[in-house]
């Protein structure tokens, strides 16, 4: 199935292409990238491939570690190529011989920030059979990376019902997945987020036990942390999932329990300015002794063949309505450099 002509395909595309040209060295913006403009046919298109395009396109904190002139996980972001990342998009022309994917059907792929994109079948991550009832944007979030790092992530920690766990971040993608999971589990649940309206929607919407602001804070690790040990009556910490790293975290290693577990899921606060030269922090290696405490670092990438297993479980929730979450949508392809940048300040 080439093309549906009920579609009015045209048999050409304009491809638009943002080209990731120069490393940031603080704040990522536009300048760090190129548009590119070209035409891309569906003519001649290769035994089993497709074209697909772009509807929801996503950026994410971890695109900024991959900016680092250093090794993370893996080799920094090549240079001069289109902007690494997933999106979900409609396949507009297909030439997969078995009809397992057709014109019209929702897909998710990681074909980077392009607007259009030739790509094989294997290249496609997952067909998104619930686009009828679920919107497919969310196959970039709660049903997507961000899911999958917050079910498996809370999953690595093993929170028991009554343990106190506090996540940083707890209003982004990831972290607020993580405290309604928690919740789920009969955890009392503490939440550090930026402002006051999101640290109101936590209590009042999530249900959490109580929420911090540490913006309140000027940054000091001692206030932070007096202030959770009056949010939580004195509580230790048993499960910290970390998505700030920071000053935020600072506060935390001081006031664990015995056999505490940690997440390592992020560190944005480092990622603008301390990704080739880390911030020198407090040192907490006597507090992870005294405790006994663990420390894991998690990365998605490590559950990708266990997508199907998140599914399952996440999934029904959230077309019941019982996981919420939120979107935050930039509209046009020519906003997703400063979509990125915004995500660190």
């Amino acid at each position: 199935q080439l093309r549906d002509n009920s579609m009015d395909t045209p048999l050409t595309f304009e491809q638009k292409q943002w080209i990731y040209t120069s490393r940031p060295t603080g704040q990522v913006g536009r300048e760090n990238y190129t548009l590119k403009t070209q035409a891309l046919s569906i003519e001649d298109l290769p035994a089993n491939h497709l074209i697909i395009e772009a509807k929801f396109v996503s950026v994410d904190p971890f695109m900024r570690i991959q900016q680092s002139s250093k090794n993370t996980w893996s080799a920094p972001h090549p240079l001069n190529i289109p902007q690494r990342g997933e999106s979900v998009g409609r396949v507009v022309a297909s030439n997969v011989a078995d009809g397992s994917i057709q014109v019209g059907d929702w897909v998710l792929a990681a074909i980077g920030w392009q607007s259009h994109a030739k790509i094989h079948r294997s290249e496609v991550t997952r067909k998104i059979s619930s686009a009828d009832t679920i919107s497919p944007s969310t196959a970039l979030g709660v049903l997507g990376m961000p899911g999958r790092t917050a079910f498996f992530g809370l999953h690595e920690a093993s929170p028991k019902a009554g343990e106190v766990v506090l996540v940083s971040g707890a209003a982004g993608a990831v972290g607020s997945i993580v405290v309604q999971l928690a919740k789920f589990q009969g955890c009392r649940v503490y939440g550090i987020a930026g402002s006051k309206a999101k640290c109101d929607m936590l209590v009042q919407e999530y249900g959490l036990d109580g929420a911090l602001n540490y913006k309140d804070y000027n940054d000091s690790a001692e206030e932070i942390g007096k202030a959770l040990q009056a949010l939580t009556g004195g509580a230790g910490i048993d499960v910290y999932f970390d998505n700030t790293g920071g000053s935020i975290s600072d506060a935390v290693y001081p006031i664990i329990s015995k056999r505490a577990r940690i997440i390592l899921c992020g560190q944005i606060s480092q990622y603008n300015s301390g990704l080739d030269k880390p911030e020198q922090g407090p040192r907490f290696g006597h507090h992870i002794l005294y405790q006994r405490a663990t420390i894991q670092g998690i990365l998605a990438s490590d559950y990708n063949h266990r997508t199907d297993e998140m599914l399952k479980i996440l999934e029904p929730f959230v077309a019941q309505g019982k996981l919420k979450f939120t979107e935050t949508f930039k509209d046009g392809f020519d906003a997703l450099p400063d979509a990125l940048g915004a995500l660190f300040t």
